[in-house]
């Protein structure tokens, strides 16, 4: 049974920015640019499109268990954070690894980890990675370079197509993993298949490490090369909960379904505009830049200034 939802998403959303944002500050950097695209999506999913069993993981992490190996009974995955595997519930894969501060923060608000379980990120010996990994909160797998996550998602789709589950498997994806040839391979492959049981979020920022998209390598008219490939694409105001609502009841039969949600990396806080095209990792150059950035980015998140003393 899937967990009651104990607030609205939009409350759900700006949860994920708070928590990110007081991380951040308290350890002189982060992704902050990753949540406030991601807010949304990932809020819609963990508080309303998933359908999730009780977490199978306690809610606070255990260290690193080693690699999943026949001779380490030890090993785990963070798959656990979703519940069990089973036919009738979902399984989510998160694709771009970076994102990791962002998913364990939408744990947290979904009630799936302790509130304190970011004490534990990125310490030795912690499975609270900052990269995540397959042990990490919420991960299946070790998705490597960006682009592995779809096809490794695509291939238990259709597994679970094949056994007649009726579980869907849910993918979360950044847009720069369009600029690798493995995704578009994917997406030939996923509608020769005829695999519809699949729903995949891109998180379309037009960010990535080097600065704008634009700039690296432009993708152009991603919905219509998507859609080309015989794949159901929908392209979404990725901050609009009613409209990712739509698009993820919109699936054609026979077709894999992509939403695009179009995003801002700033949305939520517009202090980080100064900093573009740079924001994939946010870190300060100087305590006072850190001071003022909290200032603004904590009147635009509702948060009050002396709940920050000592972050």
């Amino acid at each position: 049974m899937a967990l009651t939802n104990q607030q609205t998403t939009e409350e759900f959303a700006l949860g994920i920015r708070r928590r990110v944002f007081f991380h951040t500050m308290k350890n002189n950097g982060g992704y902050l640019s990753q949540a406030c695209s991601a807010a949304e999506s990932l809020g819609i999913l963990y508080n309303e499109l998933l359908q999730l069993g009780e977490p199978t993981l306690p809610k606070v992490p255990l260290p690193f268990g080693g690699v999943p190996s026949s001779h380490n009974p030890d090993a785990f995955t963070g798959a656990g954070y979703h519940g069990p595997v089973g036919p009738n519930f979902d399984r989510l894969f998160i694709s771009p690894a970076h994102y990791a501060l962002v998913v364990y923060s939408a744990l947290i608000e979904a009630g799936r980890m302790d509130e304190h379980a970011l004490d534990h990120f990125n310490k030795d010996g912690s499975s609270v990675e900052m990269i995540g990994a397959e042990h990490s909160p919420g991960m299946e797998v070790t998705t490597g370079s960006l682009a592995q996550g779809l096809s490794m998602a695509s291939g238990v789709a259709w597994a679970r197509q094949r056994k007649g589950e009726p579980g869907k498997v849910w993918v979360y994806m950044s847009d720069g993993e369009f600029q690798e040839g493995q995704t578009w391979e994917c997406l030939v492959a996923m509608a020769h298949h005829r695999i519809d049981n699949i729903r995949v979020i891109v998180d379309v920022n037009s960010q990535q490490c080097d600065g704008a998209m634009s700039s690296v390598l432009d993708l152009g008219d991603l919905a219509s090369r998507i859609a080309a490939f015989g794949v159901t694409c929908r392209s979404v105001d990725g901050h609009s909960l009613d409209a990712l609502r739509t698009a993820a009841d919109s699936a054609e039969p026979g077709k894999p379904l992509v939403i695009l949600a179009q995003t801002s990396p700033f949305q939520g806080m517009t202090y980080l505009k100064k900093r573009f095209p740079r924001l994939h990792y946010v870190r300060f150059k100087s305590a006072e830049e850190r001071l003022e950035m909290q200032a603004a980015l904590a009147g635009e998140l509702g948060i009050d200034t002396r709940a920050m003393e000592g972050a």
